[in-house]
């Protein structure tokens, strides 16, 4: 029974990781489109570049405000 138990677990967190990569690549096309929209071209090295920097700042906020809205949903 604990083995079936664990199971479970294991592809319920596979199952919620694959959700996440597909949100993930959804946004990320988003955002492309956004950055494309207000900047042009993302063909260029310094495009990429800038993308990359620009999603990475964007990542870094977001995890900072979940993580504070999910200490505050704990108290």
């Amino acid at each position: 029974m604990a083995l079936k138990g664990e199971v479970i677990d294991k592809i319920a967190a596979l199952m919620t990781a694959a959700f996440g990569l597909v949100a993930a690549l959804a946004w990320n096309g988003a955002i492309l489109e956004i950055f494309r929209a207000i900047f042009g071209t993302t063909e260029t090295i310094v495009g990429m570049l800038v993308y990359a920097v620009v999603v990475t700042i964007i990542a870094v906020v977001m995890t900072i405000w979940i993580g504070r809205a999910a200490e505050k949903a704990k108290t």
